[in-house]
């Protein structure tokens, strides 16, 4: 069956490139006779058993709607992930990870970035199988457009994921599926030195007290959306990428036996697994010979349910110590359904809007609906902050498009001063929280980074 679907993977890139189609023209027959119809040719993968399947089964997947599919379109530092011919660019002309000063700029910039005129066109076939329609033969359908190590963004390329199971086809996934880097405010505007974050964590990382102090120049002002992205599965089904305070780091057989294929392409239940690439409540993939089988699991079992259970609990402490005076440093928000507005005076005019609300993907994975953003004032991006949250912490950089207002309300909130060690703890809260599955991509990774991050806070 699985090899059914990784067929129908491959019928499917190709049905979506054109609904008709003429292949190349037959040899000449003998005696006048015609030539071989080349329409025989496209009915091997434009069938309706394969086509028709898998077409409908992409249309489920985030890569086919929403924001992730096509609403970065245009910008070029997020076309590589989001856009079609963004991605194939950064992949044919192996763009660089590596922060690098371009003149006349004197401080660092991230490269990896699609071109401007590439820098379009939503998920489809081709993004991932980019030699379709080229020998019009099934040979078209592989390799995939790239399963190279991914050198990891999120450290400016220092670091490297290499998952060579199942040939290497996890590291395609990866190379978006991976944290976005975290960039100094100040000076050269590099990456921050993450080791730093765990070997001095008692020394202040931010001073809200001096926002523009010199004394802050190895860090970041933090705002609202100062966080990891969205994609941090990669990381931390890898093990490789969180703040690693203390010591005895080791992962899950997942990171050396499975595959993202393995779960996330397995056999269709409902709409779940093959082209739609959601895993969840689909346990085909997990109970096959070399995984699950002698002991098949479901979501009731409780080799899927303890630990998630525990990771749960160890996200809880972490939050819990991630207060200052008694107020979250990380944010909460409790909407977890689209288009949901709140009636709410953002404006601080005396009128009440209906807002609408940012919805949280990961709603009920912590008893407090944290959202991985930071409990930061912000009019624009996170306006709902006050009725979510007892109290919101001064934007160390109002934006010059608030009015006099919102600027009187930011200075009547508490200043915030973060230790090397709390920042990192949000990192680490932010990669586990993000990573969606509660641990089960890579449990023993998971529980040792929020334990220790746990530990290293006061």
């Amino acid at each position: 069956m699985k090899n059914l679907i990784r067929l129908f993977s491959v019928l499917f890139t190709a049905g979506l490139i054109f609904t008709a189609c003429e292949g190349p023209m037959g040899p000449m027959g003998t005696a006048g006779i015609d030539g071989k119809d080349a329409n025989e040719t496209c009915k091997q993968c434009h069938n309706s058993a394969g086509i028709d399947s898998v077409r409908t089964m992409f249309e489920l997947s985030k890569h086919s709607y929403g924001e992730a599919a096509f609403g970065e379109s245009g910008t070029s530092g997020c076309a590589p992930c989001h856009t079609s011919e963004g991605f194939k660019n950064v992949v044919e002309n192996n763009v660089s990870t590596v922060f690098t000063i371009i003149p006349p700029a004197t401080t660092y910039s991230n490269p990896y970035a699609s071109a401007p005129d590439k820098s379009y066109g939503e998920m489809r076939c081709t993004m991932c199988h980019s030699k379709l329609h080229t020998t019009y033969t099934f040979d078209d359908f592989m390799p995939l457009t790239s399963i190279a190590a991914v050198p990891m963004t999120f450290f400016g390329g220092a670091k490297t994921i290499d998952l060579p199971q199942d040939d290497s086809k996890s590291n395609l996934c990866i190379k978006c599926h991976q944290p976005r880097p975290f960039t100094r405010s100040f000076g050269d505007k590099n990456v921050i030195d993450y080791s730093a974050l765990a070997s001095s964590p008692t020394t202040v990382f931010f001073d809200g007290n001096n926002p523009n102090s010199t004394a802050n120049i190895n860090t970041i002002k933090p705002g609202y959306r100062t966080h990891t992205h969205y994609g941090t599965v990669g990381a931390i089904f890898a093990g490789t990428g969180g703040v690693e305070f203390g010591a005895g780091y080791t992962n899950s057989q997942h990171t050396t036996v499975a595959s993202c294929e393995d779960c996330h392409m397995a056999p269709v239940t409902g709409r779940t697994g093959g082209h739609t690439f959601f895993a969840k409540g689909n346990f085909n993939g997990c109970n096959v010979a070399d995984c699950h089988a002698a002991n098949p699991i479901s979501a009731s079992s409780s080799t899927f349910t303890t630990p998630r259970t525990e990771i749960k609990n160890l996200l809880n402490s972490l939050a819990a110590k991630l207060t200052i005076d008694g107020v979250d440093i990380l944010n909460r928000n409790p909407v977890s359904t689209e288009n949901s507005f709140i009636n709410y005076d953002y404006n601080f005019d005396g009128t009440a809007e209906d807002v609408l609300a940012g919805v949280n993907l990961w709603a009920g994975l912590t008893t407090n609906n944290y959202d991985g953003y930071m409990n930061i004032y912000d009019p624009a991006n996170n306006p709902l902050g006050p009725s979510y949250n007892t109290t919101v912490f001064q934007n160390p950089a109002p934006a010059s498009t608030w009015n006099a207002a919102q600027v009187a309300y930011n200075l009547t909130l508490p200043k915030i001063v973060l230790t090397n060690a709390q920042f990192g703890a949000v990192i680490n809260f932010q990669l586990c929280l993000r990573e969606y599955s509660l641990g089960i991509h890579n449990t023993k990774y998971v529980r040792t980074l929020l334990t220790n991050s746990i530990a290293a806070l006061p």
